[in-house]
């Protein structure tokens, strides 16, 4: 029971979303209603509030690694193991995606799927911000940056020996990442994603 408690409360935290938040606290439109619709650190930074986007990506990251942090330290693993931590860790990302709070419609992950990493494996989460950071930078998609570190990190996760059931925790967080950005794939192949720091082409489809 305390497991399955665990999991519960991750999801429910997961829906808690930090960008309608901080868009309240700061005076801005609810972000489901402008830009790509999207409620993310990314659209929230389309209001021209930087602290706003930076609060909602930090508080994205934090809700992710505090679930799993929790779950380390304090679950009951009822003789599931390493299961336990693995569902929390699923859970929380997939309470950000289809957060009960807002009807089921929330943001890509990919903050929140950061701080589930990082409290995994801080050199696992490392590895997986340090690849998004040279994609980025190098090429100009965040997109494209979110899509190779959702790849690389099961492949981190395994050269640094993880244990199998959290493997299978971020390897199905990375599908479910990969899935969620489907739209701005289409726009990569069509050449219509915007860059960071560039004009939108596809305001609809953006990440």
């Amino acid at each position: 029971m305390t497991s399955i408690f665990f999991v519960v409360c991750a999801y429910l935290l997961g829906s808690v979303s930090f960008a309608v938040l901080m868009s309240k606290a700061f005076g801005l439109a609810d972000p489901r209603t402008y830009g790509s619709g999207n409620p993310g650190a990314t659209n929230v930074l389309r209001s021209g509030k930087k602290a706003a986007a930076a609060l909602t990506l930090l508080g994205d990251a934090a809700k992710g690694w505090l679930a799993v942090w929790l779950a380390i330290h304090f679950a009951t693993h009822d003789g599931g193991g390493l299961w336990v931590v693995a569902f929390v860790s699923l859970a929380v990302f997939l309470g950000h995606v289809f957060p009960v709070f807002l009807k089921f419609q929330g943001g890509k992950g990919v903050a929140t799927a950061l701080g589930v990493l990082l409290a995994l494996s801080g050199w696992m989460g490392l590895a997986v911000m340090g690849t998004w950071l040279l994609v980025a930078v190098v090429f100009r998609y965040s997109s494209l940056a979110a899509l190779v570190a959702a790849i690389a990190a099961p492949v981190y996760a395994m050269l640094l020996h993880l244990m199998p059931e959290l493997i299978a925790a971020i390897a199905a967080i990375s599908m479910l990442l990969i899935w969620r950005h489907k739209g701005n794939i289409q726009n990569l192949m069509t050449g219509k994603e915007s860059k960071i720091g560039g004009k939108k082409k596809a305001e609809a489809q953006s990440a």
